[in-house]
This record gives C-alpha cells, sequence and structure tokens, in this order.
C-alpha cells in the first residue's frame, strides 16, 4: 500500500510539473507521415494521428524533421522537401485550434498560451540544398530554423556518422568547403546549427568556426553505448561549452548496452552522464520517436529484420513516465523543468531573430 501511494504521488507530481512547463521534443520525424498520408488523400493526419499522443504527454513544440530517402537523392531532394513543408502548412490550416507554426522563442511562449502544439522545421540532412547556398534563404523563408547539417550518409556539406563502432581506419571527411560555408551562413542567419548524425571530424570542424550554442538535437552518449552515432565525453563538453544543449534520443540501440531491455531508466542514465559531466542546463529531450513510420515498411521487410529496434516510452503519451522516473531519481522540479523544455528555450532565444534576416 505504501509503495502504491509513493507511485500514485509520482503520478500526480509529474502531470504538475508538465501542466506548468513547456515541453520540447527537438526531434520528430512528422513530415515523412504527413506527405506519404496526404499524397493518398488523408486530411488532417496531425489532428487524427497525433494530437492524442501529444496532449497526453503535455507536449507544447515539436521540431520536425525534413528527411529525404535514399532513392529520392539527389533529384528529388528539393522536390520532395517542398512537399513536406507544403503538407505541414496545409495540415496547419485544416487544423487551426490545434497547431500552429514556429519560427521564433515567442511563437513558443504563445503556442504555450493558446494551448497549441506548436511545431519548427528542421533540416535532417542538407540535401535539400545540394550544393547551392542560396537556397538556404527560400527554407528560412519557408520556415526552416534549423539545420541538421547530415544524416548518416555524406551530402556536399560533410559526411556522416555510422551506426557502429568508430573506426579510425576508415578515411571519413569533415565539413567540405560548402559545409563551412552553410555553417557560417546560417548562423548569420539566426539558424540554429544541429550536428546530431554529423561524424566525429565534421563535429570538430563545427567547434572550429561556431559563434553561436550548438545542439545535438537528438543524440546519446557513447560511453554508454560506443557507436559514432554518440556523443563522446569530449563532444559533451566541447558542445557544453558553446552553451547547446543535447536532446536525449529514445532509440534502444543508441540509450542501452542491453538493447533488448531498454527501458526508461536507460535514458535517464544518459541524462545522468551528461548532468554528471557539464551539467543540468545542456540536456533535453530529442526523442525521435519513428514508430508511426512503420505502417509505410512492406510486411515482408517487418517479419525478416534481424534485431528489433523500438523507442522507450513508444510515442509522446509516455512523456509523464519520464518524468516520474526523474523525480524517483531525485531530480529537483527545477531541474526537470530545464530537462523539459527551458534549456532548449534558452537556445532558442539567444540564436533566433524575431523578424526576417533580410
Amino acid at each position: 500500500m505504501k509503495g502504491e501511494y509513493f507511485v500514485n504521488s509520482l503520478d500526480k507530481k509529474a502531470e504538475e510539473i508538465l501542466d506548468e512547463n513547456i515541453v520540447i521534443d527537438a526531434h520528430f520525424d512528422l513530415l515523412m507521415d504527413l506527405s506519404a498520408q496526404r499524397k493518398l488523400g488523408f486530411c488532417k493526419v496531425m489532428e487524427k494521428d497525433h494530437l492524442e499522443n501529444f496532449k497526453k504527454g503535455k507536449l507544447n513544440c515539436v521540431v520536425s524533421s525534413i528527411f529525404i530517402e535514399n532513392y529520392m537523392i539527389p533529384e528529388l531532394s528539393l522536390r520532395e522537401s517542398l512537399n513536406q513543408i507544403s503538407a505541414l502548412y496545409q495540415e496547419i490550416r485544416e487544423s487551426p485550434s490545434y497547431f500552429m507554426m514556429c519560427k521564433t522563442f515567442e511563437d513558443v511562449q504563445k503556442a504555450k498560451e493558446e494551448n497549441k502544439i506548436g511545431i519548427f522545421l528542421s533540416f535532417e540532412g542538407v540535401e535539400p540544398l545540394y550544393n547551392d547556398l542560396n537556397l538556404l534563404e527560400i527554407f528560412y523563408e519557408l520556415g526552416v530554423r534549423f539545420v541538421g547539417i547530415t544524416w548518416s550518409r555524406r551530402n556536399y556539406a560533410a559526411d556522416g556518422s555510422r551506426f557502429s563502432e568508430p573506426d579510425p581506419e576508415k578515411n571519413s571527411n569533415g565539413l567540405s568547403d560548402f559545409g563551412f560555408e552553410l555553417v557560417k551562413k546560417a548562423q548569420k542567419m539566426g539558424m540554429i546549427i544541429d550536428v546530431s548524425h554529423l561524424n566525429d571530424k565534421g563535429f570538430w570542424d563545427v567547434m572550429k568556426i561556431t559563434t553561436q550554442p550548438i545542439i545535438a538535437s537528438h543524440s546519446d552518449c557513447r560511453s554508454i553505448v560506443n557507436i559514432e552515432r554518440n556523443l563522446t565525453d569530449e563532444q559533451i563538453k566541447a558542445l557544453a561549452s558553446t552553451g547547446g544543449v543535447i536532446g536525449i534520443n529514445a532509440l534502444n540501440k543508441f540509450a542501452s548496452r542491453m538493447p533488448e531491455n531498454a527501458d526508461v531508466y536507460d535514458l535517464v542514465n544518459n541524462i545522468d552522464h551528461i548532468v554528471n559531466l557539464v551539467g543540468i542546463d545542456f540536456v533535453g529531450l530529442g526523442f525521435d520517436f519513428c514508430g508511426h513510420l512503420r505502417k509505410f515498411e512492406p510486411l515482408i521487410v517487418t517479419q525478416n529484420k534481424v534485431s528489433r529496434s523500438f523507442e522507450i516510452l513508444e510515442n509522446h503519451s509516455n512523456i509523464p513516465v519520464l518524468v516520474e522516473a526523474l523525480l524517483e531519481k531525485g531530480y529537483s522540479d527545477k531541474d526537470i523543468k530545464k530537462i523539459l523544455g527551458e534549456n532548449f528555450l534558452r537556445v532558442y532565444k539567444q540564436v533566433l531573430k524575431n523578424d526576417s534576416f533580410l
């Protein structure tokens, strides 16, 4: 009975914390879903498929990535990115009571006040730019405010990280000349550079030239899971020194040494590691939930996967479970407030401009 009371108390406390504070997911593959379903004739996809989970998790703001599948590169990269952005704008017009576009720090506050879900746009790889920096200005005007330089592959700007242990024998490149100019121009325009998926050489190239806080929107700790996709302790320290933030990734294979048994406490372990290394001000949420995209996989692909990947928490509705685990671990209300969104908000306030860069 005493244990049940403790759990119930945590449930109530977690709900109070979530209600009182701004909750941000720094990386969500939403646009692919919107674009794919709208091409099939569906509408109000966000309202029908995602709103309930957002509300259960008390989510206020999500950064939605523009991601281009391998088979579309290079010819269809620009076309598909515009399709995805167009799909988002159509969705917001169809459900204006629930969603709004975010481009500034103030927009996030407005979304909270109006009880709406604010949605930012981000590149997850700059393939839509090809090697044309002038296109960056077009995407800015369309609302893109975050520049994830790569996914885990090579593009004109840089090489991406591998989903395997680092291999110093492999000849990976850092930023290209185009990549260096991209970072400089994006920061001058008031866009936030995101190093998740960037390889080690590229990461350190960004650190050499940055003039603003750098984020890793959805990355975990390499000291816990030794893959290049995660950040080393030295990278975590360097990123924190810019004033940036790391969003904890919920994928079991990134978060846990025993991925088949991964649970919410593995997410807490990654948060603990960052907090112990650099402090509470440099960690946030970047769950990278992708389960909703599996409905597009052919059944034969799902049935023949060698190992099962899954997202700890599964979707946004279970954010309260993470808050309960943080409370159980001894994190204070103030600390949890920073993790839920305040840390990312600090970066948004510092970097994002209130008007056009022009």
